[in-house]
């Protein structure tokens, strides 16, 4: 067991030092939906999650937080209504056969709409353009995860996930008849995450490490990018435990993660979150450096799961986004 997760310790360490060397210089890259997060407790903390064990929504933070999966199965549905009225659709599952001896297996899906646009190209007719009709540019992923806790204390998961995206139709040219000759401009790639969460031993203070979206170059017609790579590292702990410890009916719970994207500097997310009798939660997180939004608050309501009844909640998360108007997120979690 020792040699075995030496050995994940080491491949990590490989990937994420690979992923500090490759970004030595701010790159561009594309299909920046990927960085977008959809579900609101996560949102409302500031996305400092790689170090909290987070149910079925982990596996789109790091998958490694999901190992531990109390009930039989943990479904979250997310909306995002996001800036220029491009709505985000999510919806995790993970399941937890024979009380996780095997591991934890989950499935996700993502689903963006960027609304409706109108298609034209330049004419020499008074209007100076032709109406080419409207179309409908949309962004997809699917992927399953798998998670296992090694030991009492040492965590590990992974993502692999199939990730499209259709800008829609373009016109190279019009034919001798003056119909339009239409292109297709989609892509799609393979990717992957590697994440691993450390109970310290310490209280409940959690140590995790994850890098995301991890893949080949992508290229739309002829023109290349990568995929918005990051690596993360975080620590989280609720700090009721100096208070009293054995006091379940109160929790506070402070989280901090360090981030390197390829696309961007060096950011740091912070996130607290105050839970009473396991019913309700406030939360209030932020990110840092961002030009357009900084602060992220929510609210979480649930009801726990038992023999006889299935588990319920609801999160909410409010981001105020500078000169696009507010963003709001919503988040049903359903445990059987």
């Amino acid at each position: 067991m020792r040699i075995r997760i030496r050995g994940i310790l080491l491949i990590v360490s490989l990937l994420a030092a690979g992923t500090l060397q490759a970004q030595q210089k701010l790159a561009q890259t594309g299909m920046k939906f990927l960085s977008v997060g959809s579900d609101a407790r996560a949102v409302a903390l500031g996305e400092a999650m790689t170090a909290i064990e987070f149910g079925s929504a982990a596996m789109m933070y790091n998958p490694a937080g999901m190992a531990r999966v109390a009930d039989r199965a943990d479904i979250r549905l997310s909306n995002l209504q996001y800036i220029a009225d491009i709505q985000h659709y999510v919806g995790n599952i993970a399941i937890s056969p024979a009380k996780g001896e095997y591991g934890v297996l989950g499935f996700f899906v993502q689903y963006v709409d960027y609304g409706m646009f109108e298609g034209t190209i330049r004419s020499d007719n008074a209007q100076g353009y032709l109406d080419m009709g409207a179309f409908y540019p949309s962004a997809m992923v699917i992927g399953a995860s798998y998670a296992r806790a090694l030991t009492d204390k040492f965590s590990v998961g992974g993502n692999a996930k199939y990730v499209e995206q259709t800008l829609g139709p373009s016109v190279n040219e019009l034919d001798a008849n003056g119909y339009a000759i239409f292109s297709k401009n989609s892509a799609h790639v393979w990717a992957f995450d590697f994440g691993l969460l450390y109970r310290t031993g310490f209280k409940s203070l959690n140590f995790g490490m994850v890098v995301r979206n991890f893949s080949q170059e992508v290229t739309f017609q002829e023109e290349g990018f990568q995929l918005p790579l990051n690596f993360k590292i975080g620590v989280s702990m609720n700090i009721w435990d100096f208070v009293e410890q054995e006091n379940a009916d109160h929790a506070l719970l402070l989280a901090f993660d360090a981030e390197h994207p390829r696309d961007y500097v060096e950011t740091v997310r912070f996130g607290i979150e105050y839970r009473m009798m396991d019913f309700l939660a406030l939360r209030v997180g932020r990110v840092s450096p961002q030009s357009e939004y900084s602060w992220s608050y929510g609210i979480g309501l649930r009801k726990q799961a038992d023999e006889a009844t299935m588990g319920i909640g609801f999160d909410y998360a409010y981001t105020p986004f500078g000169l696009f108007g507010d963003v709001h997120r919503f988040t049903l979690q359903i445990a059987l």
